[in-house]
């Protein structure tokens, strides 16, 4: 049947059985294409009835659907157009694993993080009705994503508005780990008692049945209503100033279409609680969520321990010899490599939910009355909490250390997830030191160093396999390294491009003889060191795995900017959003692999006065 489904039109005319059928053929293309492509498994297989009852009850594009995070918009591109390149899925060129607007009209934001999907649709609900336009507006979230501060500002204000808009939570129960919070405890317990939902519905509906008084009755009641809401579902949305339904089977299509329907004609704000299954029809996503949640494609599978494993190992060596040695994530304890220390000190280990900013916060706090603690979060999920890191930590100088995986590009994710701009956005703010491993015996020392060192810092370090380095001390790590010597020119990389500097010099070797130095600290640079090695050579190559802009390439450039006799070219990512595509592709385009390095130094040996950017 999938192969006639062209719109979300098609879609109007299909009976339940039909449409439980296409459900079945849309989560057989979806295992089909990510075992091949990688991307998110799980959590689209466990949307499929929803998506199909959602789009058979609107009319997209007209009607406005927004999918919050893009964890779950597989089924919505399989049944918008997009069937025949679904292939290409987290390809280079291809479709991308998230809405895009770019892509197709039926995409109504372009999202890769979570918990932004009720704040645009009250956006777009606002303008609709100062423009006296009529059209649905739907938010799909998920329960995962609610613990985002975001989305409770936004149930907030739409509360307030009372504008007609539709919330769908997508309850299953997880976002890539166990859900943890408060909140989830709460939905945790309107699972437990659906039966409620028709208690309070039916005495709605019995007090309104009343002969000849029912509706003064109902009016006069509300007291009694509210008493009700404190044993009944839905009592926090409801106080916020939504109608709740709920909770509706997410497998059941005819309910599912029921449910819509009902709450957009109902008007307002209306709040649809619907459970699903992490990973519906497939056994091994069913069986595992968490590990399902997001796949790599098969052929690119790597060996070796990644940067964030060993940082988990690191972490909890360290804390087996200091009880001032806590962790904090933001729902990602297995991804950023915190497992391990979980599991050993679960006293000591704080996961605050998709909550960047009261994370960054909240480690503060514990670092403000003598704990040591070490957050990890991803790069892309650290420009959440900008704010934080300089108000809440670097103004008051405390102690509390950021690991920042998937600094650089990260791959087929594409533009809401590379991690490109951290070094830009942290190297402005004071106090902040700033240091990037190259490789294994790096990441320890460092971590080890900024632990004693009792400042703020913060590790930047990329996705993929990590080296593992000669041994270092602590201090050894955080002190520039000369890894070549030469007279013609100096390569100064940092983190993941080290490797690839040394290589371009033994390309341009024995024509140019280069100087490859890895920097290891960003912030503060060794001045008067490197104002040495680049009057000594007079020409500087600076590579680096973020933007050009403002990076570490612009603090070569602002220490250098007195010195008259020396020519600079900085290497790193252009003034654009960089599309999805393999690391090595990526790297490869924008001139930061070997060949992309060597070509720089060719060009500025013959054109010393050249670009410096």
């Amino acid at each position: 049947m999938l192969e006639s489904i062209n719109s979300p039109q098609d879609l109007r005319t299909l009976s339940v059985r039909e449409l439980n059928q296409l459900a079945e053929e849309i989560r057989q293309t979806i295992v089909d294409t990510v075992t091949l492509t990688g991307g998110h498994l799980g959590a689209n297989l466990g949307v499929v009835e929803l998506t199909l009852a959602l789009h058979a009850v609107l009319d997209s594009p007209r009607d406005k659907i927004i999918w919050d995070v893009g964890h779950q918009c597989y089924t919505h591109k399989l049944v918008t157009g997009r069937r025949e390149q679904f292939h290409t899925l987290r390809q280079e060129g291809g479709l991308s694993g998230f809405p895009k607007v770019a892509e197709s009209e039926h995409d109504i934001c372009t999202v890769g993080h979570s918990s932004t999907s009720i704040s645009s649709a009250a956006g777009i609900a606002a303008a609709r009705d100062l423009c006296g336009e009529d059209f649905h507006v739907a938010a799909v979230i998920g329960d995962g994503a609610l613990t985002g501060g975001m989305a409770f500002e936004a149930l907030n204000h739409v509360g307030q508005l009372k504008t007609n808009i539709v919330v769908i939570v997508n309850d299953n129960a997880m976002s890539i780990g166990k859900n943890v919070g408060a909140l989830s405890d709460y939905l945790s317990r309107l699972r437990l008692d659906p039966t409620l939902t028709r208690a309070r519905a039916e005495l709605e509906s019995l007090i309104g049945r009343i002969p000849a008084v029912g509706g003064s009755v109902s009016r006069v009641t509300s007291g009694l209503k509210d008493a009700v809401k404190s044993v009944l579902p839905g009592q926090l949305f409801e106080e916020l100033g939504f109608t709740y339904a709920g909770p509706f089977d997410g497998h059941n299509i005819a309910q599912l279409r029921r449910a819509f329907r009902d709450g957009f004609h109902r008007g307002g704000p209306v709040l649809i609680h619907v459970l699903t299954q992490k990973g519906k029809g497939y056994p091994p996503a069913e069986a595992d969520p968490a590990r399902y949640h997001g796949i790599s494609a098969s052929e690119s599978v790597e060996d070796g321990l990644s940067f964030g494993q060993v940082f988990g190992q690191a972490v909890v060596e360290m804390a087996e010899r200091d009880g001032r040695i806590v962790a904090v994530t933001a729902a990602m304890e297995h991804n950023t490599g915190l497992g391990p220390f979980a599991e050993r000190f679960p006293g000591r280990f704080f996961d605050v939910g998709i909550a960047e900013q009261h994370a960054v916060t909240f480690a503060s706090g514990l670092a403000a009355q003598g704990m040591r603690p070490v957050v990890a979060l991803y790069s892309t999920f650290l420009q959440r909490a900008y704010d934080q890191v300089i108000h809440d930590l670097c103004l008051s100088n405390l102690p509390v250390v950021l690991m920042i995986d998937r600094g650089g590009v990260v791959g087929d994710d594409g533009p809401t997830h590379h991690g490109i701009y951290d070094l830009s956005f942290l190297r402005t703010i004071p106090n902040l030191q700033i240091l990037a491993p190259s490789n294994a015996s790096e990441l320890r020392s460092m971590l080890s160093w900024s632990i004693a060192s009792g400042l703020p810092t913060a590790i930047r370090y990329p996705k993929g396999v990590c080296p593992s380095g000669d041994v270092l001390t602590p201090e050894e790590a955080v002190e520039p390294a000369v890894v070549r010597d030469g007279p013609d020119c100096a390569i100064l990389a940092i983190g993941s491009r080290v490797e690839a500097a040394c290589k371009a010099a033994e390309r341009l070797a024995p024509d140019i003889s280069c100087t490859v130095v890895n920097v290891r600290r960003v912030k503060p640079l060794r001045e008067e060191w490197l104002r040495e090695l680049c009057h000594t050579v007079g020409a500087v190559v600076t590579v680096e795995d973020n933007t050009a802009a403002g990076g570490f390439g612009g603090a070569v450039a602002e220490l250098l900017a007195a010195e008259p006799n020396v020519s600079l070219k900085i290497l790193g990512y252009t003034d654009i959003f960089v599309p999805q595509a393999p690391q090595n592709v990526l790297l490869a385009q924008f001139g930061l692999d070997a060949e992309g390095i060597a070509q720089a130094v060719r060009q500025l040996l013959k054109n010393p006065s050249g670009e410096s950017s």
